[in-house]
């Protein structure tokens, strides 16, 4: 990334030989005393990106929970420059993280949200949350009280000793899952510091959770700032370009390919790249296969859209796959759902081509490389290979196999019986029959990610966001407020199991406090379904994953009425005819509502198709019980198939 001022480029210029230069008279702005906190936050709302000419906050509000690690100072600051900086009640940190990524990954990561915390156990409440973040490759900005810099008294309240080092505090826990980690030990280090943070935060290729951990003694202390380091920021998020020996290997591998696959991921979306992928599939016939994050990137009524890859995909992209003799893999991190634990990509000789901004992620898969911005190196492929286009036989192969795939959609989405209790299929079958291009559907971890990989039809660029990089349970609730704050007006849906919801309800307060009018779907199936279909076919058997009585009965709870206490709206739903109605209900609604639902318990099948590829969850090698040893038998058999690309 670069920094600049707004405003026109100037690029200086040296004095002829022998002049005599001229000084500029203007005497510097007088310093700007101010608190460190106060000071951080005038910074930040400074700092703006810009990206193909459009311009927008970096940090475009705080979120925040007060303690005695922060109250006194950025709690103070944010009162004090509550002007410039808007300011947002969560009720649980963790919970604050994944609003911030919501918003990040919705405003396509040129804008992003702050958290604030105090000590100790606010502090490591982040840890989850930062780690979401930073394997997503999504900004979020966390500051964290920390304890004493000057260490008046040792320990202090939330303080955590370490017998081996005076300097190690609870927030260096944060390090391994920050893309960049600074303690701000004295007033003068902000300075660098903030820099160095919307360096990493506004870089496509390196960025994710940024944590400034701030001692609460030095927040509070007072220093005679720059007035420059006040002056509006921008930072321009780049594009760069391929390399032209790479792209000319591209277009090599390419024309020489007979059966092409091209995966998109969630590079795609975050460069804006989905114009130019529509293009090079129009211009090709290459056909697309989505990751979790990637899906979406084209509409599902395209001809090239074959749908989600890999252990939770279709069944066409799984046999596309395994025929494919080049593998064009864009925005991806290629994670093991994605290769099925790389056992999906079998032909013989098959090669792999990285479009990638990061390094590190192209040249997985030992493929061939193509480093640049997807955009950029989409667009430079296309116009390189010209007229090329794969054979009318293999593009009618794939269309033909994806009109099979959507009549197994259509038998999973239907209903005969509309006063039936709905499977988990035909809960999103009725949700897909009301929804349009305008709704944002919001999903993280359970069985629903699989369904909806397989299922959804994905009507506009933005309306799939499933994170499946970290599959965190309690994502969604959070994440769906996040993701209307970028996008006001838009109905956004989170879809959460009731293991789901049970692991962070807590910001359903915050949508009604902030009048975010999300939409929740509560799915009732009394257990952990995803993982208790797992248990059982690694030899499990099911341990822990129902939630039931120790005679076998649904546990009494009701958790739509714990979501009417916190303030929600709640509309209950038996049958498939409640179901629709109460969608389109929600749908139209300008306040929080839930939408709840009773379907199949967690021992019985969601409706949808099976995996179509492995995923490999290692069984035990020994054991007495005969589910474990057929588990092991069937595991190995799935194993040998592993392939190393080299």
């Amino acid at each position: 990334m670069t920094a600049r001022p707004p405003g026109p480029d100037a690029a200086p210029t040296s004095p002829a030989s022998g002049a005599t230069p001229v000084l500029d008279a203007t005497p510097a702005p007088a310093p700007v005393r101010l608190t460190v906190a106060q000071a951080l936050v005038r910074f930040l709302a400074a700092q703006y990106t810009e990206r193909d000419g459009r311009r927008q906050r970096l940090v475009a509000a705080t979120w925040g929970i007060f303690g005695h690690g922060n109250v006194a100072g950025v709690g103070q600051a944010l009162v004090e420059h509550a002007d410039v900086m808007p300011y947002v009640q969560g009720r649980n940190e963790q919970a604050m993280v994944h609003a911030a990524v919501g918003y990040a990954r919705q405003s396509r990561r040129l804008s992003a949200h702050a958290v604030t915390t105090s000590i100790g156990p606010g502090a490591t409440n982040l840890v989850t949350g930062a780690a979401l973040a930073t394997v997503n490759r999504l900004p979020v900005l966390l500051l964290p009280g920390d304890t004493f810099a000057g260490r008046p008294a040792d320990p202090v309240l939330q303080q955590l000793e370490v017998p081996y080092a005076g300097d190690v505090s609870v927030n260096d826990c944060l390090r391994p899952v920050s893309a960049y980690f600074d303690r701000v030990h004295r007033p003068e280090a902000l300075v660098p510091a903030a820099l160095a943070a919307m360096r990493v935060l506004t870089d496509p290729a390196a960025t994710g959770a940024v944590t400034l951990a701030l001692p609460q003694d030095v927040q509070a202390e007072a220093y005679d700032w720059p007035a420059e380091f006040f002056a509006d920021r921008v930072w321009t998020v780049r594009r760069p370009a391929p390399d032209p020996a790479e792209l000319d290997e591209a277009v090599r591998l390419v024309r020489a390919a007979r059966r092409p696959l091209l995966v998109a991921g969630g590079g795609v979306r975050h460069s804006e790249a989905e114009d130019a992928l529509r293009d090079l599939a129009d211009a090709t016939g290459i056909p697309v296969a989505a990751t979790q994050a990637g899906k979406g990137a084209l509409r599902h009524d395209h001809p090239a859209d074959v749908g989600g890859i890999g252990h939770t995909g279709t069944a066409t992209a799984a046999e596309l796959a395994r025929t494919a003799d080049l593998v064009i893999g864009v925005g991806t991190r290629w994670t093991d759902f994605t290769t099925a634990s790389s056992t999906l990509f079998t032909a013989p000789g098959v090669r792999f081509l990285g479009l990638n901004i990061t390094g590190l992620d192209a040249h997985k898969m030992a493929a061939r490389t193509v480093v640049a911005d997807a955009r950029t190196a989409l667009r430079a492929l296309t116009g390189a290979l010209g007229d090329h286009h794969v054979s009318p036989a293999y593009e009618t192969e794939y269309t033909d196999d994806k009109e099979r795939w959507e009549h197994r959609v259509d038998a999973a989405f239907a209903a005969p019986d509309p006063d039936a209790r709905p499977t988990q299929a035909q809960l999103l079958g009725a949700l897909d029959a009301v929804v349009d291009g305008d709704d944002v559907v919001v999903n993280a971890a359970g069985s629903l990610p699989g369904d909806l990989h397989k299922l959804w039809r994905a009507r506009s660029r933005d309306q799939y966001h499933v994170e499946y990089g970290y599959s965190c349970m309690g994502y969604e609730i959070p994440a769906a407020i996040g993701v209307a704050l970028a996008a006001p007006g838009r109905p956004v849906w989170a879809l959460v199991g009731d293991g789901t919801y049970l692991m962070n309800p807590t910001e359903l307060v915050t949508a009604v406090r902030e009048g975010v009018p999300i939409k929740v779907v509560i799915v009732q199936n009394h257990g952990y379904a995803s993982i208790g279909g797992l248990s059982e076919a690694v030899g499990a058997e099911r341990l822990g994953t129902a939630f039931r009585t120790a005679e076998g009965a649904p546990l009494p709870v009701d958790l739509a009425a714990n979501a009417a206490s916190l303030g929600m709206r709640v509309l209950r739903a038996k049958t498939i005819r409640d179901l629709r109605e109460a969608f389109a209900e929600a749908r139209a609604s300008t306040v929080p509502t839930c939408v709840y639902a009773e379907t199949e318990t967690a021992d019985t099948v969601s409706g949808a198709p099976p995996a179509q590829a492995w995923w490999d969850v290692p069984v035990a090698e020994t054991a007495t019980r005969p589910s474990a040893v057929r588990a092991r038998e069937e595991y190995d058999r799935n194993v040998a198939a592993r392939r190393r690309h080299l």
